[in-house]
């Protein structure tokens, strides 16, 4: 059989197509082979994410690839000292060997608590001799014991004074009362203790309001969660959120924030159904802030506009994972993070086939190791020694990595390919490191002060409404940046709320004398 040129012809055993048919089943072989590789992908990633370890390891291959990318000097140099650090042991380190002991496991400044046991009377008369025995020494046996809270139900008493010479001579006596205290709810019978520790129970301790309920309820205190609940939105909204602006205010004059957000339900949020995720953003101030600052936002959504309103008027640095959203906060530098970048390549690491290695993703992975490594270096430095050592050791690095990047490919919808466009398209920003000795190579920073949150929210699961949302933030906000200050979260709320009520009507000033930077000794962890 024969056909016209551009048709298909055939001889037994053989069909011959023309040159566009070829070209087209070319094409479709490669996407079906992308497409086989990708569904192998999943299967493995699957797999691994069920059954394997979740840590992002660097595999021996990937400092092998360092020979392909580096002078030759350089990288003997490091693999070898790679290989240094597998073969030659670790010098012991000097430490206390822990026996057990109560001393071991509790501080100096506990308090002791002795109760003697003597014999007396006839106990003391010897069996033999009849005769009365003498002390001659003690045996002392420890035990920890652990007292729970005490509920106390504290009176105020306020005594009124007469005159009683007027009262006879005068048509009016003159009353004097004792001074009343301004109470944190007015009306209400909760004090500074009790509205502390419900708010460090939930925030700190990761107990929701239902589960502190049970407590008090075994204890006969018949305290429901509604009230709990009404105690701190509104000492939330009274007292801590004037703190809360101002720290936002002294944030937003900072040259660096790092920020991130996480998921949260809200049940009952207006034109939303239940399902539907709501956000919390978490702004914090840089490593080296004087005073560390930690806000969190509640927003019912993640557009946008809600970092650039948070940050308006900022105008430093703005360290982040990447996400999109971020990108419209104008008037900042746009800083990346190197650990989501090099995450992408260790997650197409192991989505690869069992029995795989592809060079390019070791290569990857050993170039962003080789960063991680030069700024361990350099930890302990100075920021502007680390700025001057960046560039001559870390530069070259990241130059030479982001040429690389852009002269690999791979198919758009594997792993390997995801990672190789995140790179292309973050690279720009996250090589900005480098332009201020006081900026992180990751954002680890704002991902470890959202952890608190995320923790507990596994525990509290979802905020009833758009009112405990915003009362979450700020009382998460205002705990953590009491930590990150060395502060002791139950005894600073505890001052706010007794300080709050009195100096707000003597002092205009008054948040800023209870900023947990002001806070008093007393309120530090001991």
């Amino acid at each position: 059989m024969k056909t016209t040129n551009n048709e298909t012809s055939s001889t037994e055993g053989t069909v011959t197509v023309s040159r566009a048919e070829y070209e087209e089943l070319k094409r479709e072989n490669e996407r079906l082979s992308n497409e086989n590789r990708w569904l192998a992908e999943q299967v493995t990633l699957a797999r691994k994410n069920k059954f394997g370890s979740k840590a992002d390891k660097v595999s021996d291959e990937a400092y092998e690839q360092m020979s392909l990318m580096f002078d030759e000097p350089e990288a003997i140099a490091w693999v070898e000292s790679v290989q240094e650090k597998k073969e030659v042991a670790v010098a012991a380190h000097s430490r206390t060997r822990k026996t057990g002991a109560l001393k071991d496991i509790i501080p100096d400044n506990i308090p002791v608590e002795v109760e003697e046991h003597r014999l007396e009377g006839k106990d003391l008369i010897c069996e033999v001799c009849g005769s009365r025995m003498t002390e001659i020494g003690k045996t002392v046996k420890q035990s920890l014991k652990i007292i729970p809270e005490q509920v106390i139900i504290h009176e105020d008493w306020y005594y009124s004074y007469a005159c009683k010479t007027c009262e006879k001579a005068a048509d009016s006596t003159p009353v004097v009362k004792a001074p009343r205290d301004d109470s944190i709810l007015p009306g209400s019978y909760a004090s500074p203790e009790a509205v502390a520790h419900i708010m460090t129970q939930k925030y700190v301790m990761g107990v929701p309001l239902y589960r502190q309920e049970q407590e008090l309820n075994r204890k006969q205190i018949m305290l429901s969660r509604q009230t709990m609940s009404n105690w701190v939105i509104k000492c939330s909204e009274k007292w801590l959120t004037p703190i809360y602006e101002e720290l936002h205010r002294k944030l937003l004059q900072e040259d660096i924030i790092h920020a991130d957000e996480t998921a949260l339900q809200v049940l009952h949020e207006p034109g939303k159904t239940p399902q539907t995720e709501s956000f919390m953003w978490l702004y914090r101030t840089g490593k080296y802030a004087s005073h560390p600052i930690v806000l969190y936002e509640y927003r019912p959504d993640r557009k946008q506009g809600n970092p650039k309103a948070f940050l308006t008027d900022f105008a430093g640095y703005l360290q982040t994972d990447g996400y999109g959203g971020y990108n419209s906060v104008e008037g900042v530098t746009h800083v990346g993070c190197m650990a989501h970048l090099r995450r992408k390549f260790t997650d197409a690491e192991k989505a690869a086939p069992k029995g795989t290695r592809s060079p390019t993703i070791s290569t990857a992975i050993a170039y962003c190791s080789k960063l991680f490594d030069i700024e361990k270096e350099l930890a302990d430095l100075g920021c502007e020694e680390r700025y001057a050592r960046r560039q001559a050791q870390a530069r070259p690095v990241i130059d030479e990595f982001y040429a690389w990047v852009l002269t690999r490919n791979a198919s758009q919808k594997s792993k390997l390919g995801i990672a190789l466009t995140y790179a292309k398209n973050q690279m720009p920003i996250i090589r900005n490191y480098l332009l201020d000795g006081r900026l992180e190579i990751s954002n680890n920073l704002a991902e470890r002060s959202i952890k608190p949150f995320v923790i507990d929210r596994k525990n509290f699961l979802f905020a009833n409404t758009p009112a405990g949302a915003d009362s979450s933030a700020v009382t998460f906000s205002i705990i953590e940046t009491a930590r990150e200050s060395g502060l002791d979260p139950f005894r600073y709320l505890e001052y706010v709320f007794r300080k709050a009520p009195i100096l707000s009507h003597l002092d205009n000033n008054w948040v800023t004398a209870l900023l947990p930077e002001n806070a008093p000794d007393t309120c530090r962890v001991q």
